[in-house]
């Protein structure tokens, strides 16, 4: 056990979760806390946990008897101050859409929660009896979640400041993408059909179906063609600036439903995957071998993280969301930007996760992995990280699910829901719903 708490020592992630706890850590007090009294709720175990390592070898034999090989299962499992079981905690494994994890953690790291991407719309040209005599203009600000509801909500802007027609072009400039596309033409041609209920498609049509019962349907029809621009038009009227959803929601989306393409978009903004790489293995407090990254969603084998650096990186983002908050800003929770098994569908609607539990999972077609925090009764709240390698994806999916409850019931269920797993009700909730009409803020012209 002296070795498994050097290795949460040195890793950092003993700090990072004492953090994250709420105490303030200096060099002296990180040391206090691991051999004495003296920090507040900090329990030093003197032997491994034999509920933690009975069940994992039992897991890892499973898989031994399926021929896979044990030395590329990473296995990670900590409380607080407690490192319950590990195996090859601290290699970097391929670990799909864990990265996101990183990208997440990035993000919080440089960006504010509530930061949102602008697309501006401007106009070159007279309006007058509801037409522009003109180009319409788009300035694209690199807002990752730009889908068929956004659209329409934008459509329905013009219409209010008075645009129905457009005699010319439709001009796009910088980075605009419509429905996950990163191709600014396709994304423009989308955004043309969008503007104008009359040439909706069935995708379009169907979005515009889940909005709240009343919404309009825009009629901006574009004369001209979808034309790319290097800089955006000079001497243009601004007509509108469109909000994206805020960064904590952006967030939300792209893990629950793992959207490798808002991943690889927030990434981008950050200066790229070795950006991503170097915040995310600096905020969880690990060595950068233990994260090695190619991109931001995790579509890539060459994308590596070890057990030990996914839950390092957990612990990092609920320290971000819950204490490092500035004054004029809110707290959040882990809750708050990864699925709740029980309550949210996206990747966990096929699983068998215990409920409440907080996770993020990843797959390739032969990489499974599953992290994130578990509520307990008798160890608290637990952090783990598994991935796996080998070809045996829908197995792994169902062993990890079943390590899960076994510890679960070993350690009973959580009387209460942990703070760190509690969703909150995002503020100006009305505002964090796709197509939302108040995030399309009219200048005057």
């Amino acid at each position: 056990m002296v070795s498994g708490m050097l290795e949460l020592f040195s890793s950092g992630l003993l700090g990072a979760w004492l953090e994250m706890a709420g105490v303030e850590m200096t060099p002296d007090k990180t040391i206090a806390a691991v051999i004495g009294p003296g920090v507040p709720g900090v329990v030093l175990p003197s032997v491994p946990d034999p509920i933690a390592n009975t069940a994992i070898e039992e897991y890892l034999e499973r898989l031994r008897a399926k021929g896979l090989l044990l030395d590329v299962q990473g296995v990670w499992v900590q409380t607080r101050l407690h490192l319950l079981a590990s195996n090859e905690g601290n290699t970097a494994l391929p670990a799909a859409s864990i990265t996101k994890v990183a990208t997440s953690l990035a993000a919080l790291s440089e960006w504010e929660r509530d930061r949102q991407f602008d697309t501006l719309v401007g106009a070159t040209g007279n309006i007058a009896n509801g037409v522009l005599d003109g180009n319409l203009n788009i300035q694209g600000g690199g807002d990752p979640l730009f889908v068929w509801e956004e659209a329409i909500a934008l459509g329905n802007a013009l219409n209010k400041l008075g645009i129905r027609r457009v005699t010319g072009n439709l001009a796009i400039a910088g980075n605009f993408w419509m429905n996950f596309k990163d191709n600014s033409q396709l994304s423009g041609e989308l955004l043309k059909l969008a503007l104008d209920s009359e040439t909706w498609p069935p995708e379009a049509a169907a979005a515009h179906a889940k909005m709240p019962p009343g919404t309009p349907k825009p009629s901006v029809a574009i004369a001209g063609s979808v034309v790319l621009s290097a800089l955006s038009a000079p001497n243009q009227k601004l007509l509108i600036r469109h909000r994206s959803l805020p960064l904590i929601e952006l967030l939300k989306r792209m893990n629950i439903y793992s959207n490798n393409f808002m991943a690889e978009t927030l990434a981008d903004g950050l200066g790229g995957a070795k950006a991503v790489q170097r915040l995310a293995a600096k905020e969880a407090g690990v060595s950068p071998e233990e994260i090695q990254l190619v991109n931001g969603s995790g579509l890539s084998r060459q994308n590596r993280i070890s057990a030990r650096a996914a839950c390092g990186m957990f612990i990092a983002i609920q320290r971000y969301l819950q204490f490092e908050v500035p004054p004029t800003e809110r707290a959040y929770n882990i809750a708050d930007l990864f699925p709740i098994s029980g309550l949210d569908a996206g990747t966990l609607e096929e699983r068998n996760v215990p409920k409440g539990a907080t996770v993020k999972t990843g797959s390739l077609w032969d990489v499974s992995a599953l992290a994130g925090f578990l509520p307990t009764r008798d160890r608290g709240l637990v952090c783990f990280a598994i991935i796996n390698r080998g070809d045996y994806l829908e197995g792994f999916r169902a062993e990890q699910d079943k390590l899960l409850h076994q510890l679960v019931k070993e350690w009973g269920t959580a009387k209460e829901t942990p703070l760190a797993l509690t969703r909150n009700t995002l503020p100006n909730s009305g505002l964090n719903v796709l197509g939302a009409p108040g995030r399309n803020e009219s200048s005057e012209f």
